[in-house]
């Protein structure tokens, strides 16, 4: 048995969407340094192309700027990626966004944008770039992976309706994608992140110590802990977990009741 190379993404190609911040960083940071090429998109033009041009001095990382959100965007996602390379290895689905608000104020507009891009796009996006999943998948297991929550396994403090239900929709639609997907060389699992310090988690950003208090590991989540979970999942480490929903969150899920 050689070991070597089980982490190694040497060669492997990869999209992470939502990868100008936060958790999207983190992972295409942590490809990059195993020897990825990466291209990261996020709806903010700017600030896609400041973190590209950052991550660059890792190795390949490419700015595609573009909403994902809807097929039209996976569509032109699809388009763009292809003028740079022809097939895909590691697909991210992390872009994502939130809503809180009281239960008798809660508003569509908050359903429909927080499900759209938490629920839909991964679904769409991965079916968009099935064909090149395909053709990495005739030399090597393809990989899937989808940014969840722990917010879709148990319960939070917040009124965030429209988060936990298409997080935990993401949670079953991984599991039901990789039955199917495998059938074809591409292994589908699922991240559920903790307390990381994001744009999108503001106390762990901002109040890093008192959030540790409520974490039995008595801190945030860092960089090496999200990028290292993401190499496991996209590596030929990961080729035999199938499905799976790796809770990445120093143990919070144990402590506040599950849902």
């Amino acid at each position: 048995m050689n070991t070597q190379d089980l982490f190694s993404l040497q060669g492997r190609t990869a999209i992470v969407t939502g990868g100008s911040r936060g958790i999207g960083r983190m992972i295409a940071e942590g490809f990059l340094r195993q020897g990825a090429r990466v291209y990261i998109t996020a709806r903010k033009a700017s600030a896609c192309e400041q973190t590209a041009k950052e991550l660059s001095a890792l190795g390949h990382c490419v700015a595609l700027p573009l909403d994902v959100s809807t097929l039209e965007g996976a569509k032109a996602l699809l388009a763009a990626y292809s003028q740079h390379e022809k097939q895909l290895d590691i697909l991210v689905n992390n872009a994502g966004a939130a809503w809180g608000a009281p239960f008798d104020e809660f508003p569509e507009s908050g359903w429909d944008k927080v499900v759209d891009l938490n629920m839909k796009a991964p679904f769409f996006l991965t079916q968009t770039f099935a064909p090149l999943l395909r053709l990495a998948a005739k030399s090597h297991s393809a990989k899937v992976i989808n940014i969840a929550s722990i917010d879709g396994i148990s319960v939070n403090p917040w009124e965030t309706y429209s988060y936990a239900a298409s997080k935990a929709g993401l949670i079953h639609l991984t599991r039901r994608m990789a039955t199917r997907l495998i059938e074809d060389g591409i292994v589908v699992n699922a991240i559920a992140p903790g307390p990381f310090a994001s744009d999108m988690n503001k106390d762990a950003r901002d109040h890093a110590d008192a959030v540790a208090q409520r974490v039995p590991a008595k801190r945030v989540g860092g960089p090496e802990d999200m990028a290292a979970a993401a190499i496991y999942l996209a590596s030929r480490a990961g080729d035999y977990v199938l499905g799976h929903t790796l809770v990445v969150d120093g143990g919070v899920t144990h402590v506040r009741g599950d849902a």
